[in-house]
């Protein structure tokens, strides 16, 4: 009965999701079935669900569309990106990678949250786009627990000292320093319960991104494959501009892009890095 009751979550859950992210607050803009661009499309933030944390508190997840195929868009945390109420960084990202991307962030609520919400407002060459998130029963996420059908749950991530762990789209945070042009070596431990929405398996795959700072990050090894039971990666990271930085590392076992509104193959890792001159 569960898996049914997840299924069915997850139909709906899905075209919520899709009517969410076509809406802008302001205009009516592109659709996600506009046709594609290289560049000069715009990009919609897309609230995702939430999941309950063992401290009571609640993670609201979010991603985005940006529509262009090849273009990633960079826009500062600010007036034309920013969360409210609250302070206007609460860890969304500021560079958009194109095309869908799913569970990219999690805001933390408190336990009595209640009906309240919370709003993500991007502003993009001249159009303004806005979903709200909240504690509605039908935004659940249950796929943290195993999903429907192949009890998959989403990998742990640290980053090889064993004391943090993260799972999920919130998933855990580092930090670290670094100085112009001198890159920096991180590495990555992943565990993975090895099921998988294909069958036979599928290896967990690490993909890294500048989430967030003055200029994209060079990775040395931006995206590794692992076992289906995890493993550790290592790569570097060089900046070429100082300030504050969060780069952001996803864990995801399996290559099933539709599955990505259930949540149910994924985690992120985060890396906050302060470059100096």
């Amino acid at each position: 009965m569960n898996g049914i009751r997840r299924a069915v979550r997850h139909v709906k859950f899905c075209w919520v999701i899709f009517a969410v992210s076509i809406v802008p607050s302001a205009v009516a803009a592109q659709a996600p079935l506009a046709p594609a661009a290289p560049t000069g499309q715009t990009a919609t933030p897309a609230f995702e669900g939430w999941y309950k944390n063992a401290d009571g508190t609640y993670s609201l997840s979010f991603g985005y569309y940006n529509r262009n195929t090849t273009e990633v868009l960079s826009i500062p945390v600010g007036p034309d990106n920013f969360i409210s109420p609250g302070d206007a960084n609460q860890g969304q990202p500021t560079f958009f990678y194109p095309r869908r991307h799913w569970g990219v962030f999690a805001v933390k609520v408190p336990a009595d949250f209640g009906d309240k919400k919370i709003l993500w407002t991007v502003k993009v060459r001249g159009q303004t786009f806005a979903v709200p998130g909240d504690l509605r029963d039908e935004w659940q996420i249950d796929a943290l627990e195993g999903e429907a059908g192949s009890n998959n749950t989403p990998p742990s991530l640290s980053f090889g000292d064993g004391t943090l762990q993260g799972r999920g789209p919130a998933g855990v945070t580092v930090e670290r320093a670094a100085s112009v042009g001198k890159p920096i070596t991180i590495t990555v431990v992943a565990k993975d319960d090895g099921a998988s929405l294909v069958r036979g398996g599928y290896p967990v795959t690490l993909t890294w991104f500048t989430h967030q700072g003055p200029a994209q990050a060079t990775f040395g090894t931006p995206t590794a494959k692992l076992t289906p039971t995890g493993g550790s990666a290592t790569t570097t990271a060089t900046f070429a501009k100082p300030g504050d930085y969060v780069l952001r590392v996803r864990a995801n076992d399996s290559d099933v892009v539709a599955a990505g509104h259930s949540q149910c193959c994924w985690s992120n890792a985060f890396v906050k890095v302060r470059v100096t001159p």
